[in-house]
């Protein structure tokens, strides 16, 4: 027998989850959601592979703004995401963000720092001398400056944050299913149904593309060329003798980054795009450490210069090759088909606002939050990006 449901989402990470969540939570939305996740373990998505970082440091304020939405959301999970009294808790460590500029990254640091200002983030602009002062674990040569977001930024536990969304989404009606799309139907230029790998077919009028790094293949079904694919990252576990669990998250001018896990941190680094290809393997290249991340450590941190690697783990960004922002909207010209893609190293963050986005869509045909038109795909079809400069 066909099944039929108003929504399909692909993919029930956290941008599924978190649109299955406000599509629940919505009043006025009475439809059926089906989310169909092909690893229900989620033992190896983006989502549970992630830093976890949440930070208003951005330059496209659409992404500032993606971003404070979820740290609201992460520092009231237990009131968004309550289920028969059981209130979920996030972890979030509101330890801040720090990224440092040389003098050659200062008046990019300074403008966007304007922009966030502007839209209310609570950061600051520190000179070396002060952030000497504050960090006095910091070496400073070769600083320009600095940005701390002193509030609304740290990093969450973003495994709980999934599963909370996706038990909050299950109460609300969504019924999730082990399974994986692997055919979209269209007539006369709308959504009519999608294809399951074991399931048969299910009729439907909207479907939402929230597959993480398989989200191009996803689009293909429908010959769309989504410019979204997997980029591998590598995360170093280490140890320190000094206690600095108190430190921000970290972003040195060399692009390494790094945060307090515990007693213990961990690092990663972003190589540079030309040496970045498509990738969705799982295999480790420990010389990364020893070769980028640890000289960096060693060089802005001295106590780190004693450091020892304890562990280490892939996970993969959707990365938008385009322009590095998230792809979210409707198609242009496939009714019922939506993008929530691409997000590039920041989905687990902006999952709450993206997920509410696409339920606003669906709902009421606009957005009702924040308005995120500029996120469409109109701007890949017209070859109009949309640079998002602060990717880690």
């Amino acid at each position: 027998m066909e099944q039929s449901y108003d929504v399909v989402i692909a993919g029930g990470a956290a941008m599924g989850s978190a649109t299955a969540y406000f599509l629940g939570a919505n009043p006025d939305f009475d439809g059926s959601v089906l989310v169909v996740e092909r690893d229900p373990t989620y033992e190896k998505c983006s989502t549970s592979l992630s830093f976890g970082g949440i930070r208003q440091q951005f330059s496209t304020p659409e992404n500032v703004l993606l971003s404070m939405f979820g740290a609201e959301f992460a520092r009231n999970a237990g009131d968004w995401l309550e289920v028969d009294g059981d209130r979920p808790d996030v972890s979030f460590r509101e330890q801040g963000y720090l990224f440092l500029a040389t003098e050659q990254g200062h008046p990019i640091l300074e403008e966007n720092y304007r922009m966030q200002r502007e839209l209310e983030a609570q950061v600051e602009l520190l000179s070396p001398e002060q952030m000497s002062e504050r960090f006095p674990w910091l070496n400073i040569e070769g600083l320009a400056s600095g940005c701390f977001g002193f509030r609304n930024e740290g990093w969450i536990d973003p495994y709980a944050l999934l599963q909370a969304m996706r038990r909050k989404a299950r109460a609300l009606g969504a019924t999730y299913i082990h399974d994986e799309v692997v055919g979209i139907a269209k007539s006369d230029g709308r959504i009519s149904g999608i294809e399951l790998r074991d399931g048969g077919t299910v009729r439907c009028g909207h479907v939402v593309n929230a597959a993480g790094w398989r989200g191009g293949k996803v689009a293909s079904m429908l010959d769309i060329d989504l410019p979204v694919g997997p980029r591998k990252r590598m995360a170093f576990v280490f140890d320190c003798r000094d206690d600095l669990s108190h430190l921000p998250l970290t972003v040195d001018p060399t692009g390494v980054a790094f945060r307090p896990e515990g007693r213990q941190f961990i690092a990663s680094v972003s190589p540079p795009e030309d040496q970045d290809p498509e990738c969705d393997d799982f295999e480790e290249d420990l010389s990364q450490f020893d070769d980028i991340v640890w000289p960096a450590l060693a060089n802005r941190i001295p106590a780190f210069e004693a450091i020892k690697m304890t562990g280490s783990w892939v996970g993969h960004y959707d990365y938008n090759s385009f322009d590095h922002n998230g792809i979210i909207g409707v198609h242009p010209s496939v009714d019922g088909f939506y993008f929530c893609n691409g997000f590039s190293g920041h989905g687990i963050q902006q999952s709450p606002a993206a997920g509410r986005a696409i339920s606003e869509l669906i709902s009421y045909g606009g957005y009702r939050s924040i308005d995120l038109t500029r996120f469409g795909y109109e701007r890949i079809a017209d070859n109009k990006p949309l640079k998002e400069a602060n990717v880690v």
